[in-house]
């Protein structure tokens, strides 16, 4: 399989919370055979000014992301081929709601670029399951997927994580009822609506309980996976909160970790 040039968009969460997601994002790309850049100038996508209806200051925040990833993928000297982003949220944002943001805003120019950037632009699993990996293995561990909501309803990305997942020798992927119901978070509602975002996301945690019930003995998931941080982020915070003893990782410090044997459930 050839190599692939990929320009990497690092993300907001990313970068202030989860650097890790962010090396083991690298290290897994370079393992699946791409070249990886982190293009310079890249800032946020605009999507938390974008959906508080803040269309101005969106535009003003993603605009300065666009050049940066536009830039990268017509670099006269090494052009990047694919725009990797690992997160279902931004991959969203920039695929789906660039465009429009920058039509509402009268910037033409930048909705052309926004669409030549967005059919270039892949959420981190949909390229990977494309991809050829070295060998994946783990200490034998009952995985329950979270399904993100943007990932699943707006990029219809539902098979490629899960068969990341099942490539890796000792990950037991269990069923789960709750695996595609929503965390609560959905970015500014978890502020706007509280209390209610604060009862889904323990709803979804309790129901992991059963999660894998008809296994049999020692069913029960022992960590939540997903591709979207915030998602993590939000139902990591309720776990601790309750007491429950579930961990939580992204898809891509699972398959970081198991590309060297590791439990994905400690820390490097």
């Amino acid at each position: 399989m050839r190599p692939v040039r990929v320009a990497l968009f690092v993300t907001c969460m990313v970068d202030v919370l989860e650097p890790d997601v962010g090396v083991a994002t690298v290290r897994v790309l370079r393992a699946a055979g791409c070249d990886v850049s982190c293009p310079d100038g890249q800032t946020c996508c605009g999507q938390p000014a974008w959906n508080a209806g803040a269309a101005d200051a969106a535009a003003t925040v993603a605009r300065t992301t666009l050049d940066a990833l536009h830039a990268a993928l017509h670099d006269p000297a090494d052009p990047a081929e694919v725009v990797v982003v690992p997160a279902g949220s931004c991959a969203t944002m920039i695929r789906v709601f660039w465009p429009e943001l920058f039509e509402l805003v009268g910037d033409h120019d930048a909705a052309e670029r926004a669409r030549l950037v967005g059919a270039r632009t892949r959420e981190l699993s949909e390229l990977l399951a494309e991809r050829s990996l070295p060998p994946l293995r783990m200490p034998a561990t009952r995985v329950a997927y979270h399904h993100s909501c943007h990932l699943l309803r707006e990029l219809r990305v539902h098979d490629q994580p899960e068969a990341l997942l099942d490539r890796v020798e000792g990950c037991e992927r269990v069923e789960w009822g709750a695996a595609e119901r929503c965390c609560g978070f959905g970015g500014l509602f978890s502020m706007k609506l509280p209390e209610v975002s604060v009862a889904m996301a323990d709803d979804k945690l309790a129901s992991l309980a059963e999660a894998g019930a008809g296994a049999g003995a020692g069913a029960g998931a022992e960590l939540l996976v997903s591709a979207d941080g915030s998602c993590l982020l939000h139902l990591r915070t309720r776990a601790e909160h309750e007491g429950r003893p579930v961990r939580t990782a992204h898809l891509a410090q699972v398959l970081a970790a198991a590309l060297d044997g590791r439990d994905p459930r400690v820390a490097p």
